[in-house]
């Protein structure tokens, strides 16, 4: 019975990531997949922020060139940091 909790309580905490990251991605007018894994979230204002390979949110570079997975190059605009992780931690309040 235990085991059976436990195995069911992991497969949430799995799951959880997945969730988290919804608020963003409705809020985002484009998302980019990065040649190194990561994602740049491109709001409707034309601002931009970024998330590591493990979905974290991570520091961005006003003026910084990223790759995109395709090749392309793509100069930012901004580092909404604050806002890329409000986003992500919505609705997952206690």
């Amino acid at each position: 019975m235990i085991r059976k909790l436990n195995i069911l309580m992991l497969s949430f905490a799995a799951a959880i990531p997945a969730f988290a990251m919804d608020a963003a991605q409705f809020e985002t007018k484009q998302i980019v997949s990065l040649q190194n894994g990561e994602t740049l979230y491109v709001f409707q204002d034309g601002r931009m922020a970024k998330a590591d390979k493990f979905g974290r949110t991570a520091h961005l570079v006003k003026g910084e060139v990223v790759q995109s997975a395709d090749g392309q190059k793509i100069a930012t605009m901004g580092n909404e940091v604050a806002r890329l992780d409000f986003l992500a931690r919505k609705g997952h309040r206690n």
